[in-house]
């Protein structure tokens, strides 16, 4: 079954606006092929990509939650399926690790002049994706739920636990709390968070050997089951969309949820109004005695497939700089954290701003995080379910790491 095939399996091509009149991008021959995830931000970014669609251009989009696991074999492909990514901190790793990401230097002199400097994502002094969002991982409370409980809003993650335990003991809610537990890159991201938070360090100074098996690993996991004890029982299913859902529905009180959810939850056409109304977004508690917040600060943007011709990386590069130019703001201000000029908060952005505030990492950006990310996010769910214990999941997923890393060269 080649690409394509898997792909469509999967995920859902849309077409946008081939064969629409131009627009007047500038752009006279090309195709744009757009991968990206699956929310309403990246949504209206691809919109306006088509917006460049006419005679002799054509945009594509694919959008899907499973974008990251299909970019590398679809840029690998020459000619690549795609010849843009949508991309974060992380996503982007697995591409510059297989040289599948073409400098974009020449093009940003050239048609890059409505981008911010801070915009420009650079490695080895060379421009390698474009950034246009902030993002992070924070509270989403129900204020009338805590104000009836007679809870105050949890800054902490003990915190959290005791509102939890609280909302159960008084009858409101049997699972109130949930997050991003999906057995996979998911339940990686939320160890991720909660170990920093804890002021964990994921690798032996200097070296890409793991050192996560130690007492801030365990403190972490065991405050993942004390979360987790608190959700339904199919928590390890839970990604962006399904944990949305149970919010929107009202099914839950407390969450951890990424930034970008905020507005398609606050924009009243999901949610039910008393859920909209109550929904309030707040930094990412601190964890362990910790004095920042537990999450990773992340960027979002897009990369350009080195495996295109010129032709195609031209016109994919001037119908995404379109797509993120300060117009995008008119109609689409309240959707995410933008890192565009002219960009103005709101109530959505509350949380992300905070966590920033309270001293939030960036995720890290070595290029063997991701196969640590991956082994956690296959190895601690046995611990999470009470089939071994805290110490054995971290040494399994070290294990796992290893094997891994050893055969990218990471390791000898």
């Amino acid at each position: 079954m080649n690409i394509l095939s898997k792909t469509a399996l999967a995920t859902v091509l849309a077409t946008l606006g081939a064969g629409a009149a131009s627009a007047g991008c500038g752009i006279d021959a090309g195709s744009v092929r757009i991968l990206g995830n699956d929310f309403g931000a990246i949504h209206s970014v691809a919109d306006r990509a088509a917006d460049c669609a006419g005679d002799g251009v054509t945009v594509e989009a694919n959008l899907s939650a499973e974008h990251r696991d299909i970019q590398v074999a679809a840029l690998t492909a020459d000619p690549a399926q795609y010849t843009v990514a949508m991309v974060a901190n992380s996503s982007i790793v697995p591409l510059l690790n297989t040289d599948l990401v073409r400098p974009l230097d020449d093009l940003v002199a050239e048609y890059g002049q409505s981008l911010n400097p801070r915009q420009l994502i650079k490695v080895g002094g060379k421009t390698v994706a474009v950034a246009f969002m902030a993002n992070a991982q924070h509270l989403f409370y129900r204020k009338d739920l805590l104000d009836q409980a007679g809870i105050a809003v949890p800054t902490t993650y003990e915190d959290v636990i005791a509102a939890g335990k609280a909302l159960q003991d008084a009858g409101i809610m049997a699972h109130p709390y949930a997050a991003n537990t999906q057995v996979g890159w998911n339940l990686g991201e939320e160890f991720v968070n909660m170990y920093l938070g804890y002021g964990g360090q994921f690798f032996e100074p200097g070296s890409a050997a793991p050192a996560i098996n130690n007492d801030k690993g365990v403190a972490a996991l065991e405050t993942l089951k004390s979360l987790t004890d608190l959700s339904n029982p199919d928590f390890l299913t839970f990604d962006s969309n399904a944990t949305q859902a149970l919010w929107d529905s009202g099914n839950l009180a407390l969450a951890t949820l990424w930034g970008s959810r905020g507005a398609g939850i606050l924009d009243a056409e999901g949610a039910a109004p008393d859920v909209v109304e109550n929904t309030v977004l707040s930094g990412a508690p601190t964890v362990g005695g910790g004095d920042i917040a537990a999450t990773t600060l992340w960027w979002d943007g897009f990369v350009i497939a080195k495996n295109v011709s010129d032709e195609d990386a031209r016109a994919s590069f001037i119908a995404m700089v379109h797509a993120i130019a300060p117009d995008l703001l008119k109609d689409h201000n309240d959707e995410a954290v933008w890192l565009i000029d002219g960009y103005q908060p709101t109530p959505a952005a509350a949380g992300t701003a905070e966590s920033a505030q309270s001293g939030a990492k960036p995720y890290p950006m070595v290029p063997y995080m991701g196969l640590l990310h991956s082994a956690l996010g296959n190895e601690i769910a046995d611990y999470l379910q009470g089939k071994e214990t805290a110490e054995q999941a971290l040494a399994d997923a070290e294990a796992s790491y290893i094997t891994a890393a050893k055969e990218q060269g990471f390791l000898n």
